[in-house]
């Protein structure tokens, strides 16, 4: 194995594990949600604002994560990121009030938006054109496994909701010092940190026919997130209010994310080897398909395998947009285009649990939240396939000029 091929592997390695820790926090609210409710005397609405402080500070974390590592550089912003929210995770496991709790949640999830830009970005340039989504696919079937072992541990846990926060406290902060030896910066960001100062934000967004593609992947994304956080973090309570026991519940949750793993490495590879067109068509039509399973399904069989689906379609999809984000900027922006396509994104994303939680207190039920998510999908789908038909030589990332203000 050659020297590049070496840098290349460590770097998705690496960056899998933060994704991994990444998946564990970021759905850990969602596992302990029974806990927390009881702890907290939580009704749907303020559990609702939990799931939703965390990924409100993903909004800026993205932005501005991705936006800093341009001129930075990705790796300091990377571990900067991984310290913030493992000491936010630790800090959830010990608060005394609900403020507190939304304070560490918020906070937590400004640290893991920040380090989602980066984990993209690095795995982006770390390899060839034709092998990005494959590298893209690898590091972020992290995500998913790492929830997975979220809804272990909280199936282990019974009512020691803590210990799911101080898992997801200690590891990231654990794995800093492995980062700190072992993760190369990218050559990309190298190459082009002098032309990264000359570049505006407007410009790497916008400028060189960008701007049609760059809103259709906002668009994408914010719908795509609203549906795939408001399964993250409402799926358990969804089902224990269609009559499931909390550990059915958790093996559903469970089999959600190894289907979302499985989505995650699938959509990758058959972006790069398939007609990307007709993978958007299939996975987003499998994702519908999935949803009307969770609300239809009566017996554990059936809901698992519905999760199973809807994990894998959802992941799929998310995928699928973060192997679409970095192709459309210059090395010197991209991770700015990257963080900003997801902290729209984000946007979605605090939707979703919001609108869960206000659907379920007005008593519309676990099918009224599924037949809500589904128009955006469509929207979603659409806005994709946008993105995947702009006119050749519209997508100028490869080409080695920089941007210009």
């Amino acid at each position: 194995m050659n020297t590049s091929s070496r840098r290349s592997t460590l770097t998705i390695a690496l960056c899998f594990i933060v994704a991994l820790i990444e998946g564990f926090d970021l759905q850990s609210a969602g596992t302990a949600a029974a806990g927390l409710r009881q702890s907290f005397a939580l009704d749907p609405r303020m559990l609702g604002w939990v799931f939703s402080a965390s990924i409100v500070g993903l909004l800026p974390g993205a932005f501005f994560g991705g936006w800093l590592a341009d001129r930075i550089g990705r790796k300091k912003v990377l571990v900067a990121a991984v310290i913030l929210f493992g000491l936010f995770s630790l800090w959830t496991a010990y608060v005394d009030t609900y403020p507190q709790l939304l304070l560490a949640r918020l906070m937590t999830g400004l640290g893991l938006g920040a380090a989602l830009p980066n984990l993209i970005a690095l795995c982006a340039e770390a390899v060839t054109e034709q092998r990005r989504s494959t590298a893209i696919s690898i590091m972020y079937a992290g995500v998913p496994l790492g929830g997975a072992l979220a809804a272990v541990v909280a199936m282990f846990a019974h009512d020691h909701w803590q210990l799911t926060f101080i898992i997801g406290g200690l590891a990231p902060l654990l794995a800093v010092p492995l980062m700190l030896t072992l993760l190369p910066e990218s050559m990309a960001f190298q190459r082009n940190a002098s032309a990264t100062g000359r570049a505006s934000t407007a410009s790497a967004l916008f400028g060189e026919r960008r701007a049609g593609s760059t809103l259709a992947l906002w668009l994408s994304y914010f719908f795509t997130l609203t549906v795939m956080y408001m399964l993250l973090n409402w799926l358990p309570s969804l089902l224990i209010g269609q009559g499931f026991s909390k550990p059915d519940a958790g093996m559903v949750q469970m089999l959600f994310n190894i289907g979302g793993a499985l989505g995650s490495l699938l959509g990758g590879v058959l972006l790069d080897r398939c007609n990307p067109l007709k993978v958007v068509l299939c996975i987003y039509a499998g994702l519908l398909a999935a949803l009307a399973g969770l609300g239809l399904s009566v017996g554990l069989t059936a809901m698992a395998a519905a999760g199973f689906a809807a994990g894998l379609f959802v992941m799929a999809a998310q995928l699928v947009l973060y192997a679409l984000a970095p192709p459309l900027y210059p090395a010197a922006v991209r991770a700015t285009g990257v963080g900003a396509a997801v902290a729209i994104g984000r946007l979605g994303s605090v939707s979703g649990p919001l609108a869960a939680g206000q659907i379920l207190a007005a008593g519309a039920g676990t099918a009224g939240v599924l037949l809500a998510a589904s128009p955006g999908l469509v929207v979603a789908a659409l806005a994709a396939m946008r993105v995947l038909k702009r006119p050749a030589g519209e997508d100028l990332a490869l080409r080695p000029t920089p941007v210009q203000d």
